[in-house]
């Protein structure tokens, strides 16, 4: 579905190079909740705090880069015209101008200040750190994830991608499996709960990254790196390694479902007591759950 909300077209503006008339109106695809999609132009539609903060810098950052734009090629238009050859024969003698002088060297420094603040605020916000309500290591191996839930008993999982033949029973059963995407044991998430990452890797270095979260540490061999984020509504999540570690880089995958506290604590139940055929039935009513109310609300 196209949609042409001005907030978009000015991205798209941003993206495109266009001028006033694109930055009226753009068609621009909406991102999927948690993942790419095609044709999409800008970023993912934010799941925490923190992604709505990024989002929010981003588009700031587009439209002063817009607007710099457009003035220079208003600028160079007027140049070329008013001071070509055949319109000022006699070209002006003078090589300075104090009041342009101090313009040219003051609004920039007000342009930086405008991207400063709200940047300095963010960075405090993703590096500030709230109490834990859930503890999850996440290992990189080469070349998948592993992730332990140190406060939840110590349990632990490994997230391989699937191939398109295991893809194949989940798609029949209704539940969200994307290519290159989908994984065979999801990270298990409550919502509206504040969860640290702890980050480090087993052999090369990786990255845990999950765009809707705004999360993106380094997994470094030999040290432990962080993240934190809280997501504010329930669904499937995905990211990937974005460092480029070796042959199969493309095959990490990191796929976070959030779910409710209850099915949560279902699931942690399940998986303290090893029963992983309990915890996968668990997980998969609320993929189904979850499918049925976005299909819902598409059609509404």
């Amino acid at each position: 579905m196209l949609n042409w909300t001005p907030r978009k077209a000015a991205l798209a503006a941003a993206v495109l190079g266009l001028g006033f008339a694109a930055a009226a109106g753009v068609p621009v695809v909406e991102a999927a909740s948690g993942q790419a999609v095609p044709l999409q132009i800008g970023m993912q539609e934010p799941a925490t705090p923190v992604a709505v903060e990024i989002n929010k810098f981003y588009d700031l950052v587009n439209i002063i880069i817009v607007a710099i734009t457009i003035f220079v090629m208003i600028l160079l238009l007027v140049v070329m015209t008013k001071f070509s050859e055949k319109n000022n024969p006699v070209p002006s003698k003078n090589s300075h101008n104090t009041a342009l002088e101090v313009a040219w060297t003051v609004i920039p420094i007000f342009i930086l200040i405008i991207i400063a603040i709200p940047s300095f605020k963010l960075l405090n916000l993703q590096y500030s750190y709230p109490k834990p309500d859930l503890t999850i290591k996440a290992t990189g191996y080469a070349w998948y994830w592993s992730h332990e839930y140190p406060d939840q008993g110590g349990f632990s999982l490994d997230s391989v991608m699937l191939s398109d033949e295991d893809r194949a029973p989940l798609i029949r059963k209704g539940i969200d499996a994307p290519r290159l995407l989908a994984v065979d044991n999801e990270v298990v998430v409550p919502v509206d709960k504040n969860v640290h990452v702890l980050v480090t890797a087993a052999d090369v270095i990786h990255s845990w990254t999950v765009p809707a979260f705004g999360a993106n540490t380094d997994a470094v061999p030999g040290r432990m790196t962080s993240t934190w984020f809280r997501a504010t509504k329930t669904g499937m999540f995905y990211g990937d390694c974005t460092q480029l570690c070796g042959k199969d880089h493309s095959a990490m995958p990191i796929a976070v479902r959030v779910v409710k506290e209850d099915v949560f604590n279902a699931w942690t139940a399940a998986m303290k007591a090893k029963d992983k055929k309990k915890a996968k039935e668990i997980i998969e009513k609320a993929a189904l759950e979850e499918t049925g109310r976005r299909n819902l609300a598409a059609n509404q």
